[in-house]
This record gives C-alpha cells, sequence and structure tokens, in this order.
C-alpha cells in the first residue's frame, strides 16, 4: 500500500506545486485565465458580439458583458445542441449536462466542452485524490473500491449531434477505462435509469467488494447504506466493509448528517472530505480536515465574479472580482467557463472563510431561501438550527422543507417546516420551540420579525418515505435531484402535506 501512495505522490507533486502556486497567486491566475478564455472564444459568435479581441482588462470585462441566466442563453444551447457550432464556444459540443439542482419541471441543458470536462470536472478529480494523498499519506483508500453514488438519469440522445444526462453520468461515459477498475459497480448500473432497481443491484455487488471509498449525496446514500444494513443484518458499515475509509460528499450542507454517519461509519479512521462540482463546473475542493469550507480551484478554466446578495434584483448590479471580496460575506456566484459560459449566475450563494487562500462555504441558492416578512432566511441558517436542535434533542432529520404561511385576516405569518426524521424527537412541540429559537439566535432579521409578524414555526412531522414518494411521482427519484428545503410560495409544501397520511 505504501508503494501505491508514493507512485500517487510522484504522479501529483507536479499538480500540487500548481495547486499552492494559485494559492499564492490569485489575482495573477484569475487574470490569466480570463484572459485565455477570450482569446479561445473570440471568433464565435457571442465573443464577436461583444469584442473580446478588444477586452484588456478585467474591469473592462465586467462592464462590457451582460449578467445573464439561463434563459438568455437558452436559444444558443439549443442551436448549439442542434449541431450549430461556434456560438458560445469554439470546441464541438457534443455533450449537455441535464441540470437536477431543483424539482422544477423545466430542464436546464449545460454545455460540457471537451475542455471543461478534461480541465474542470476530470481535473478536480484528480485533485481531489492528489490533495487527500498529501493530508493522509499512509491511508489504504487506493487498495481499494470507490463506490460512486451518482444521477437516476441514463445517456439520451436529442438527436444525432448531442447527448445529455446527469452530469454524474455523463462524468461515468467519459472516465477513462483504466480508471474504472478502481470503481464498483460497473458503468451498466451506475447509468441505470429506474432508481430503486439500480439501489437493488448496487447492494447486490458491492456488498462482496472491497469498498474503501464513498462518493455522492449524503441524504441519498443514506438510502443506500440502509438498505446495504437490511440486506446484510450488520449494525454498521464497517461491519460489511471493513477497510471503508473516506466518505467524499457534496450537493448538499453535510452538517444534519453528520451525526447519522458517525454512528453508521464509527470507525475513527473514517474520514470526510467536502467538494463542490456542479453542471456548470467544479468549483472547490475541502483541503483541511479540521476545516469545513472549501479550497476555491482558480485554474480549472473557470473565471469568478462575486455578487453582493443586495444586489440581487437591481437593474444593474454589482459584482465583485475576487481581490474586492470580503470573509463573511453572501454573494452570488457568477461565473464564465470553458464551456461556453459568460457572465452566468448559476443560483449559489457563498461565503468567503478566507482570503489568504480564498476558502469559501456554501451558504445556499439565491432562489431557495424565504423572505415573505423580510426576514431573510436562508438555507445556512435552517441547516446550522437544524443541526444544533437535533444535537440537542438526539434527533436526526432526513430530509425536510420550510415554507411560509402568510398572512390572513390580521393574523401574523409564520413559517411551515415538514421534517422526516431518521430518529424523531420524543417531543415534537420542544423540538419546535428550540428549532424557532435557534433560528432567532442565527438571523437578527427573523429574530426582528418574530416579535412583529411572525409566530412560531410550525411543525409536521412527515410519514417515512414520503420525500422519496413525491420525487418518485415527479419522475425525479435519484441521486442528484433534491428537494427544495426553502421556498417562497407554498406550492412544494402543500403537496407534500396532502401526500402525508
Amino acid at each position: 500500500m505504501a508503494f501505491i501512495n508514493s507512485l500517487i505522490s510522484l504522479f501529483t507533486s507536479k499538480r500540487l506545486s500548481q495547486i499552492d502556486y494559485f494559492k499564492a497567486n490569485p489575482t495573477e491566475v484569475q487574470r490569466n485565465v480570463l484572459k485565455e478564455l477570450l482569446t479561445t472564444a473570440a471568433k464565435t459568435e457571442y465573443g464577436q458580439k461583444y469584442h473580446f479581441h478588444s477586452i484588456s482588462t478585467a474591469e473592462q470585462y465586467r462592464e462590457r458583458l451582460p449578467i445573464v441566466h439561463y434563459e438568455e442563453m437558452r436559444e444558443q444551447i439549443s442551436a448549439t445542441m442542434n449541431g450549430q457550432p461556434n456560438l458560445l464556444w469554439p470546441e464541438e459540443i457534443k455533450w449537455f449536462a441535464k441540470s437536477s439542482g431543483t424539482t422544477d419541471a423545466k430542464s436546464k441543458f449545460i454545455p460540457v466542452s471537451p475542455s471543461s470536462l478534461e480541465n474542470c470536472h476530470f481535473r478536480g478529480g484528480k485533485d481531489i485524490i492528489a490533495i487527500f494523498n498529501r493530508l493522509y499519506p499512509d491511508a489504504q483508500v487506493f487498495g481499494g473500491k470507490t463506490l460512486a453514488l451518482g444521477g437516476s438519469s441514463e445517456i439520451s440522445a436529442a438527436n444525432t449531434n448531442c447527448q445529455y444526462g446527469d452530469l454524474s453520468a455523463i462524468l461515468i461515459s467519459n472516465t477513462p477505462f483504466w480508471a474504472n477498475f478502481m470503481k464498483t459497480p460497473d458503468a451498466s448500473i451506475m447509468l441505470m435509469s429506474n432508481w430503486e432497481e439500480k439501489i437493488e443491484k448496487i447492494c447486490e455487488i458491492t456488498i462482496k467488494e472491497d469498498v474503501r471509498c464513498l462518493a455522492g449525496v449524503p441524504s441519498w446514500f443514506l438510502t443506500l447504506i440502509n438498505k446495504i444494513l437490511e440486506k446484510t443484518g450488520k449494525n454498521n458499515l464497517h461491519e460489511v466493509w471493513p477497510n471503508l475509509e473516506l466518505f467524499i460528499h457534496g450537493g448538499i450542507s453535510f452538517m444534519p448528517y453528520r451525526e447519522q454517519y458517525q454512528r453508521l461509519l464509527p470507525d475513527p479512521k473514517m474520514k470526510y472530505l467536502e467538494t463542490y462540482n456542479a453542471s456548470e463546473g467544479f468549483f472547490g475542493i475541502q483541503d483541511d480536515p479540521d476545516d469545513p469550507s472549501m479550497l476555491l480551484m482558480l485554474d480549472y478554466g473557470i473565471y469568478y465574479e462575486f455578487m453582493p446578495v443586495s444586489e440581487l434584483g437591481k437593474a444593474k448590479p454589482r459584482t465583485l472580482l475576487l481581490e474586492e471580496v470580503e470573509t463573511d460575506v453572501n454573494y452570488a456566484l457568477i461565473i464564465s467557463t470553458n464551456g461556453g459560459l459568460w457572465r452566468y449566475m448559476i443560483g449559489d450563494t457563498i461565503q468567503f472563510t478566507s482570503t489568504s487562500p480564498y476558502k469559501f462555504r456554501i451558504t445556499g441558492r439565491t432562489k431557495l431561501y424565504i423572505n415573505a416578512f423580510g426576514e431573510e432566511l436562508i438555507i445556512d441558517n435552517a441547516t446550522q438550527a437544524l443541526y444544533q436542535t437535533c444535537k440537542e434533542t438526539g434527533s436526526q432529520v432526513y430530509e425536510f422543507t420550510v415554507a411560509p404561511v402568510f398572512m390572513d385576516e390580521g393574523k401574523k405569518g409564520a413559517h411551515e417546516w415538514l421534517i422526516e426524521f431518521e430518529t424523531p424527537p420524543a417531543d415534537p412541540k420542544q423540538f419546535a420551540d428550540m428549532l424557532d429559537c435557534e433560528l432567532q439566535k442565527l438571523n437578527s432579521d427573523y429574530e426582528a420579525k418574530r416579535l412583529l409578524s411572525l409566530e412560531r414555526l410550525k411543525l409536521h412531522v412527515a410519514r417515512p418515505g414520503l420525500f422519496n414518494d413525491w420525487l418518485k411521482e415527479k419522475g425525479k427519484l435519484g441521486g442528484q435531484h433534491k428537494v427544495p428545503r426553502l421556498w417562497n410560495d407554498r406550492t412544494h409544501i402543500e403537496q407534500l402535506l396532502e401526500m402525508n397520511h
């Protein structure tokens, strides 16, 4: 095993030096990324429209190009899918990631160019190995198999020009043959579209394997873990896979699930690493086990800008360059990429925890928040309050969603929580009281509105399996689909409450 780790160290030493370089020279590296993007795309239709060839500074770029959402790019992306070349990016693009970040019925198709596939997504995967090996040179992970639980969508042909699917399915379909020897199960099972059938197959095959690493969304992995323990009759996952040592997680906050995983994976050798890999690009990797924030990866062909959330909705919103950001401020992420996205708002919000080097944590979505009464509750507040309340009550949460109860006939409003518990609280009323208090501690706007316009939150305990049943009914049961946890209207919660029988 020492030989394998030493070999990995040999092959990753140059890359680790490059990571250290961009940590020490972030502004220079990001300016070079922007210059390369503009030069490469100068003769595309988009590049000619905005005269990329004459942009020489980051400030000019920021002033000349508009900030766009998917809706503004839909027509050009559709044309690219239909085979029209050189619109947004000069390479031929045959792969499109079908976005599954929300349960919205309208799908987004994010272009995945050869450059973004190789220099962003796959480079991110290699960097996880490099960083982990540097952190833990004596780890035994690389001597066994990795079980990566991805999306449930198989690869589909939109037409003769392109194919689409979940990002995880695209990565599986393009993984070099040699890398498959380190993974389980094989691609034919991981690309199955029927989620429940896929879970059964994964259990059947992987129980017999030497699994040492898990990778996926924490909430969906719980489904697989519980199924495996049920089939094997074991008490925890180390009894099934004694060499299991690493869980690479992302997609949602790990905080509400941490204690469940410590119970299911009790071996002290167990390690956790958070990553941020979205359809639009690979953005961050945790590089310090004692710091849950992630290192912003600056040389993946992605150029970053940051919009203070106070600017959202303005006609001419202000954005900041990397060197202008501050810690502990919520920013909406604006990206320009080697996949042909230009000043694109992906919908995620982050906070920097450090600017030397640049490290951050995800705080939510620009649309996933509640501000029905001026309380500005973001997902970060909700997950932290939930984590603390669970810790104090010995409860464990599987899934949840929150929506406003609007004022009616002189009555105060409220927030309505629907929570599916893995371990329910002994006293749900006490749980709701404590959760409400925790939210007030974390969010001064919520605290102020509780005195004026909001009653204590309302709590419903969901029946087991409710959220999975709801996703299944919508055809979105799978590893990358997520329940909208905060929503400004009652559409989702009304549907869920109706099914909660």
